[in-house]
């Protein structure tokens, strides 16, 4: 069984101007000439942490990770008081991730997603199938109505009976008909006697469900207070929308997809997205490579699932080394020296334009919220709303500071303009990592979500 790479430390890190008064956390680990990656966590609202730079080979890999909108290091935080979600859409983290692609300098990359962050991959993908090299899915979950009401209407309570109830708890028994949009009005309450309970109540349901046994250690990251409202909050926002596309959008369109390598994984106990939502997408997209792991439930971090799934970034580690010449592990930076030939720890001896987002999925929040409530988006945004989005952050970046890079979403960007974007890329990382790397290394280390 493979496991994971050493501990590395990020190369450079910084925050993201993205517009609309967000800030994203990103950071690069591995070699910094290696293949590109970028890897999109879960929840939505779940946030990086350093276990995840471990999946790559940091000899091979120029490895990304960044916190989505409102989570991890990104601020503002949704855990806030006034934490305002009306700017926190899919089609704004995508917007984000080509954002974040151009001030890197990078072309094209790698994509590995799991459980929503395999929702954000596809939507990613059928958007920007030009600047994807390779897919990795992970315990699929694309938002249809059928998955959101397995998990969050009742289905799954066959199963968990004894954790259901602790889910429906913080619910009045008159309000426990539609369990998600009962949860929208407890998280948005601005009283933290109402909004930290349910929080805390819906992220210990998660959490207690994702593994094939019980992890102690995750349930208490989980339902830690502040985490718990980002991550409550977030996926309850997205939840309520359907992703902000078509019900069945992202399985319909895999066909996009058809001509880029991809590996499918899938737990097959797992039980916050079950199985039958991977084997839609394996239907529709023969091409990439199905695999059902047998003993396993939903998170990376599973055996067999962590052997699958570094399976896959060796292998396209290797087919790029062999037809692209990417550096090895004498030029890598940022890499632990105790591995083994395959570059792992040594075990112990006993051991097409962006697609138009659907308003029928974006029910009208319900009713008006003061000040201190959460404000939620009222609907899906039209192509027309994404393009304003796009030329919002377009005007904004020509009064940002060099320090940050804002470039366009088009995909026709040219070579000039990356070799440009490489450049002041390594005069922004330099300026942000001598004054965030400290303070976000150190605060990366607490990042919650290592399951999700």
């Amino acid at each position: 069984m493979r496991e994971l790479y050493p501990e590395i430390e990020p190369l450079e890190t910084g925050m993201l101007d993205v517009g609309d008064g967000q800030h994203i956390y990103w950071e690069v680990s591995g070699n910094r000439d290696g293949k590109p990656v970028v890897f999109l966590h879960g929840g939505p609202g779940g946030g990086t942490n350093p276990a995840h730079r471990r999946l790559f080979d940091p000899a091979k890999y120029r490895i990304v990770l960044f916190d989505q909108r409102g989570c991890g290091l990104s601020i503002p935080h949704a855990s806030e008081p006034g934490a305002v979600l009306s700017a926190n859409t899919t089609w704004h983290l995508i917007a984000d991730m080509e954002r974040l692609r151009a001030h890197l300098g990078i072309d094209r990359w790698q994509v590995l997603g799991g459980s929503w962050g395999s929702a954000l991959a596809l939507a990613y993908a059928e958007t920007h199938p030009e600047r994807v090299t390779e897919i990795i899915l992970r315990g699929i979950f694309t938002l249809r109505r059928q998955e959101l009401d397995w998990f969050y209407e009742g289905g799954a309570s066959a199963i968990f009976p004894d954790l259901w109830e602790d889910f429906l708890a913080p619910v009045p028994i008159g309000e426990r008909v539609h369990l998600i949009d009962a949860y929208h009005r407890l998280l948005t309450d601005p009283d933290p006697a109402v909004h930290q309970p349910a929080a805390i109540a819906w992220s210990r349901w998660e959490s207690s469900t994702i593994t094939l046994l019980p992890q102690a250690d995750t349930i208490a990251r989980f339902t830690s207070p502040e985490y718990a409202t980002a991550f409550a909050r977030i996926e309850n926002h997205y939840f309520r929308h359907g992703g902000w596309w078509e019900e069945g959008q992202l399985i319909r369109d895999a066909h996009r997809l058809r001509d880029i390598p991809a590996v499918i994984i899938q737990g097959r106990y797992d039980m916050c997205t079950p199985v039958m939502t991977a084997w839609d997408l394996h239907r529709a997209w023969p091409e990439a490579d199905f695999r059902i792991i047998d003993d396993a439930g939903h998170a990376f971090d599973e055996p067999g699932i962590l052997d699958a799934l570094i399976g896959a970034t060796d292998r396209f580690a290797a087919d790029a080394a062999a037809t692209q010449g990417f550096l090895g592990a004498d030029d890598a930076g940022g890499a632990d020296d105790d591995v083994d030939e395959e570059g792992r720890e040594e075990p112990e001896a006993e051991s097409e334009p962006e697609p138009e987002p659907s308003g029928d999925d974006a029910d009208d929040v319900d009713g008006e919220h003061s000040d201190e409530d959460v404000e939620d988006d009222d609907g899906s945004p039209d192509d027309g709303d994404s393009d304003d989005d796009d030329d919002d952050d377009d005007d904004e970046s020509d009064d940002d500071d060099d320090d940050e890079s804002h470039d366009d979403d088009d995909d026709d960007e040219d070579e000039d303009e990356d070799e440009d974007s490489d450049d002041e890329d390594d005069e922004d990382s330099d300026d942000e990592d001598d004054e965030d790397s400290d303070d976000e290394d150190d605060d990366d280390d607490d990042a919650d979500d290592e399951d999700d």
